[in-house]
């Protein structure tokens, strides 16, 4: 149990990062948070298939190869940012209850395991990641708040009505920043990276996709306006992933790729009429099927 305090607005809240208890195995909110982002995105994916003239059975099939893709590419990218300490002893990089999952990885291991499956099934990348893709945001935005019960992904020192400290935040500025003050409140950077995914989340749904006649344009948008967000985020964070030994932060670099390739992505889609391709029949077909059955 942890005594999470809002000193300038005078609240105080308790949080356990254990959730609940199976006998001596302890379930976390973190978890939990992940898992119910999982299943609402994978609900309202499945909901709004048939209107946006899309497979339902398409998306359990990328469901069940990017999920796992996701995890392992989240735990690769952290992994080789803190290769220094995993390489002391291999066996720490299968202990992933201890921490150790990179968003940004989870995001390249989803995408990259969408991409092998639609070339071994013969699909168009293209249409399938720009229907999926609106969901990511709103899962980041759910899952961020397992940092907030884990009392990490936190800022610098703040005096914004909204800062926030606890006991493991003091430790922590303590023991790694000592250029800053440990008794100060921080800056809640988990909360603005979820603000700033789920407000992402309905500019990709309600302006964007049902707008957009081109090839990657949405994924595209969705590089660019949370490239933008997280470099500016990153920038506040005290526990940021860094390249080797080098004071280049590894999710600020990757965010301005982004920002810059989805323009051009954009840039070259329209300049070229990159037209969106619909899905072939086959990809109706498990669906058409279950419907003569019964």
């Amino acid at each position: 149990m942890c005594e999470v305090r809002f000193p300038f607005i005078g609240i105080t809240v308790q949080v356990d990062p254990v959730a609940f208890r199976i006998g001596s195995f302890e379930i976390y909110w973190y978890g939990i948070l992940i898992a119910a982002a999982m299943i609402l995105c994978g609900f309202l994916a499945v909901k709004q298939s048939k209107n946006n003239k899309f497979s339902e059975d398409l998306v359990y099939d990328v469901l069940l190869v990017s999920l796992p893709s996701a995890i392992i590419g989240a735990r690769l990218y952290y992994v080789f940012c803190e290769w220094s300490y995993y390489s002391q002893d291999i066996r720490r990089i299968f202990d992933t209850r201890s921490g150790g999952l990179a968003v940004y990885g989870g995001i390249i291991g989803a995408v990259l395991g969408t991409y092998i499956m639609c070339r071994i099934r013969k699909l168009p990348f293209s249409t399938i990641l720009d229907y999926c893709i609106v969901y990511i945001p709103l899962g980041q935005a759910i899952g961020r708040w397992g940092n907030f019960f884990n009392q990490e992904a936190f800022g610098t020192t703040t005096t914004l009505p909204w800062g926030m400290t606890s006991q493991r935040i003091s430790s922590y500025l303590a023991a790694n920043c000592p250029d800053l003050d440990p008794s100060m409140p921080v800056h809640p950077t988990f909360l603005y990276e979820s603000l700033c995914t789920v407000t992402i989340f309905f500019i990709l749904m309600i302006i964007v996709r049902p707008n957009s006649t081109h090839r990657y344009e949405t994924s595209s948008v969705y590089m660019v306006l949370y490239g933008v967000a997280r470099f500016f985020i990153e920038s506040l964070r005290t526990d940021s992933l860094y390249l080797g030994s080098s004071n280049i932060r590894a999710s600020q670099l990757l965010s301005l790729i982004l920002v810059f390739a989805g323009l051009i992505i954009i840039l070259v889609s329209h300049l070229k009429d990159w037209e969106r391709i619909e899905l072939p029949e086959k990809a109706f077909v498990k669906r058409e099927e279950k419907s003569s059955k019964k």
